[in-house]
């Protein structure tokens, strides 16, 4: 039976592997013939022991191979505090202007002299012109435009305060930058400049410069649907009238404007704030003090910065009415001209009816999610 089977395996080795006829037989040669190399003779011995051996090295094996998205360096990105403090900006903006959409319709009418010059008079005359959806006319530009707008503006603020705030720092630690003409040494102490003042100026400056098209088209939108009906046909238009330069129709006065606003804005309320916090003893606002700082800080700012905003409203929508002044000076004038110097406070109740909330739910929110993205996650406020 042995000399048989050796006979047999000697004369066709290979055939043992394939055979199934006589598997034990065949089992017991393979037992007893020597390996030749680790994995055996015969196709499915090599592949099974193959097989195995990787599975024992993938359980030892350190190395484990993930595809990951997205990847480690876009996380980084997304989770440092600057983009996070910009998409809290980009958050509060959009739902904010979701809510007070109606109120930027009938503020924008009136500044601009369309339709009634009373709040009651321009929401009857929108109703009857264009029905309820008329008091979100252009709010899809309007969420298109705040969306960056506020995500630039409120970002900016804070990298640019704290940027001026470790400067200060810097400044008191150090010496103050020294001006020197000819023999004499002036030290310039800046303790008098404000970061925040700064850091406001800034932010509305840089949010300013990169949205202003956006702007253009939300008044034109929201001032003449007749001509301008959706946001393709304003654009084509606006371009084929006076090209890429008529989307920054109207910036310098847009600046003019914006400066002290922002500037005055973030100035009062994080004074305001501050004091406040410093007088109860309290780490920080709840809820609805933050919407009351916010609003009484928009609101003096509104009224500050408010006969600017009725020339840059001039300038913007003049062309829609034959009429264009220059600059910013001869829209002042010609708005004292025609309706004295309470035309430069025309519409500003409307405009404190929309700045007011807009400035106290806009900081809110994005208080709110500042707490969600940076303190959640670990960064200081």
């Amino acid at each position: 039976m042995s000399s048989s089977n050796s006979k047999t395996q000697t004369q066709t080795p290979s055939s043992l592997s394939l055979c199934t006829s006589k598997p034990q037989e065949g089992n017991m040669a393979l037992e007893s013939q020597p390996q030749k190399n680790k994995y055996g003779h015969g196709v499915f011995g090599d592949v099974s022991s193959i097989i195995k051996e990787m599975e024992i090295d993938h359980h030892n094996s350190t190395f484990d191979f993930q595809f990951q998205f997205p990847p480690i360096a876009f996380q980084n990105f997304l989770g440092s505090r600057e983009v996070r403090e910009f998409i809290s900006g980009a958050l509060a903006g959009a739902m904010a202007k979701a809510i007070l959409a109606p109120l930027e319709t009938i503020r924008t009418r009136m500044v601009v002299g369309v339709g009634s010059k009373n709040i009651a008079g321009s929401f009857i005359d929108v109703i009857e012109q264009q029905g309820w959806q008329g008091l979100w006319a252009g709010n899809m530009i309007n969420m298109l435009r705040i969306v960056p707008t506020q995500a630039i503006e409120l970002g900016t603020f804070e990298c640019v305060k704290r940027a001026m705030t470790s400067l200060h720092e810097k400044w008191e630690h150090n010496e103050y930058p020294k001006l020197q003409i000819g023999s004499i040494n002036f030290n310039l102490s800046l303790s008098w400049i404000s970061p925040v003042a700064i850091a406001g100026a800034a932010a509305g400056i840089a949010s300013t410069v990169v949205c202003h098209p956006l702007e253009v088209l939300k008044d034109r939108l929201t001032v003449s649907p007749e001509t301008y009906p959706n946001l393709g046909i304003a654009i084509r238009n606006i371009y084929k009238d006076g090209g890429v330069g008529a989307f920054y129709a109207g910036i310098s006065p847009t600046l003019v404007g914006m400066l002290p606003y922002s500037t005055c804005f973030y100035f009062m309320y994080d004074t305001i704030k501050e004091s406040y916090c410093r007088t109860r003893n309290k780490k920080s606002l709840s809820r609805p003090e933050m919407i009351l700082i916010g609003a009484f800080a928009g609101f003096t700012a509104s009224t500050i910065s408010f006969p600017l905003e009725v020339a840059r409203k001039r300038l913007m929508v003049g062309a829609l009415q034959g009429k264009c002044p220059p600059n910013m000076a001869a829209a002042l004038s010609e708005v004292i001209r025609e309706e004295g110097l309470k035309g430069l406070y025309r519409g500003w109740g409307a405009s404190c009816l929309k700045v007011m909330p807009s400035s106290g739910i806009t900081r809110m929110f994005y208080e709110a999610w500042k707490d969600i993205l940076l303190v959640q996650n670990g960064n200081p406020l």
